[in-house]
């Protein structure tokens, strides 16, 4: 062989070896189980807390070890793992612990650290204290029916402060994933939004007049990237995320608007979350384009399926009165600002007004649920602001409900106080209206002869307007 080649080759290899740095566990807890596999997750493979190429190898002395690719380099942030958020690392007293940082220099080194609890398993000398606020934050159900999905999940639901003195009151709904980090720190796996005490105090503050209920479904744990994700990665997984979105539109918002005083319009409709809950939020809106128009997108994970992403959204362009709030850190990952922008240009592109449109990259953001609680608020606010109209519809969009939904034979009408009759049309899905009436606050509508199948529903009053997905059953 060629010396000079052979040279290369030889040196090559040693600088592979030189840049890499190995990260060794020297202490974990004695509950640790003992076919446990340990994962690192981090800013350099997306926070992906099982992700095989990252996971350590246990050494007989019981010590834990991992060799970090040369291609990972300069600052990082991480957390150690079971596999799983819900049993990451945690402090003494069994609490959330910041992320950890360090900078991977161009020389070898090994970084010796140790766990001190695991989230599932740690103790905390006594039982947890609820931070959620009672009685605004309940438990609708600890196995909820995901028909679409063959599973079942806990849903929360955090009321307005005034819901219980306000009878006639009906409010807005945001739909939020990840449920367990939404309300309390103790079902928390990573910290809490603190989502709770947020909306009341603005509520008493008299920056939210109106209020917004607040619907939180808990992630599927294993199959959490499955259900937030319609398209599969071949390293991660994914593809359920159309059944996923199914089931918040067709199966919970149905019977929230049943349980619930809620404003069943689109305009009064909104849809959050972060990281992979940042990605299904983009989709559910695109795919829902009648159900919600606020959508509150937190460090969004497109990098998951960024192709497929922006093919569907050439195919499905936005609604141009969906008003979109996109917020990240400035350095989480080398993709999360650039596809950020790629995604808020691509919806301008396809006709979304830029007034409905909030892009925010934050120099001190992170992946962490400290971060979103902090911009929660900014977030919700903006959001609720009046969508930027286009074309020749009304300038106002129209506080009604319209219940129940699906519906069978009648569907009825409630209005707000300034609107005592309001035209309301059933549009099929070819644009054609095919029933039309004027109604009063609390009127019902006959839908018998209508055929199965999905409708639009247009409830006009004056210059105010409001739509949503009608389900005929």
């Amino acid at each position: 062989m060629n010396r000079f080649l052979l040279s290369s080759m030889l040196t090559l290899s040693v600088g592979n070896v030189l840049a890499q740095t190995t990260f060794r566990l020297t202490t974990v807890p004695a509950s640790t189980p003992a076919r446990a596999t340990l994962y690192m997750a981090g800013s350099f493979n997306n926070w992906n807390p099982g992700n095989a190429p990252h996971a350590f190898t246990r050494a007989a002395d019981g010590t834990y070890q991992l060799i970090l690719p040369a291609s990972v380099t300069g600052s990082i942030e991480f957390k150690f793992t079971r596999g799983s958020w819900a049993n990451v690392e945690s402090d003494a007293q069994n609490n959330d612990i910041s992320n950890r940082q360090y900078t991977v220099g161009s020389g070898p080194a090994t970084v010796e650290l140790q766990v001190v609890n695991w989230k599932d398993m740690g103790t905390t000398g006594g039982s947890c204290q609820s931070t959620a606020l009672q009685p605004n934050v309940r438990v609708v159900s600890t196995a909820f029916q995901m028909p679409q999905l063959g599973r079942t999940r806990r849903i929360w639901v955090y009321l307005p402060n005034d819901y219980s003195t306000a009878p006639t009151k009906r409010y807005p709904v945001v739909y939020m994933h990840d449920g367990q980090n939404v309300f309390d720190n103790c079902t928390s796996f990573s910290g809490e939004w603190g989502v709770d005490e947020t909306l009341s105090q603005l509520q008493q503050q008299g920056l939210d007049a109106t209020g917004s209920i607040v619907v939180a479904v808990d992630n599927g744990g294993a199959d959490r990237l499955n259900e937030m994700s319609p398209w599969n990665n071949p390293q991660y997984g994914g593809g359920q995320g159309d059944q996923y979105v199914d089931f918040l539109a067709q199966t919970l918002k149905p019977y929230i608007d049943q349980q619930y005083r809620t404003l069943t319009g689109r305009e009064y409709t909104g849809i959050a979350g972060s990281s992979m809950g940042g990605l299904i939020s983009t989709y559910a809106a695109l795919k829902y384009p009648q159900v919600y128009s606020k959508v509150g997108v937190f460090s969004p994970a497109f990098w998951f399926a960024d192709k497929p992403l922006f093919q569907y959204l050439r195919q499905h362009p936005a609604n141009p009165a969906t008003r979109f709030y996109f917020v990240s850190g400035s350095t989480e990952s080398q993709t999360m600002v650039p596809l950020m922008q790629a995604m808020r240009d691509s919806l301008a592109a396809g006709g979304v007004p830029a007034a409905n449109l909030s892009f925010n990259a934050k120099a001190d953001g992170q992946h962490a649920e400290w971060f979103w609680k902090r911009e929660f608020s900014a977030a919700y606010q903006w959001l609720m602001q009046p969508a930027v109209m286009t074309g020749n519809r009304p300038g106002m969009a129209l506080a009604f409900s319209a219940y129940p939904n699906p519906a069978k034979d009648r569907l009825t009408l409630q209005l707000p106080i300034a609107a005592r009759e309001a035209r309301v049309e059933v549009v099929d899905p070819s644009g054609r209206v095919v029933l039309k009436e004027k109604l009063k606050a609390g009127g019902v509508l006959d839908v018998s002869q209508l055929t199965k199948g999905q409708y639009l529903l247009r409830v006009t009053a004056g210059r105010m307007q409001g739509t949503q997905a009608l389900v005929k059953e």
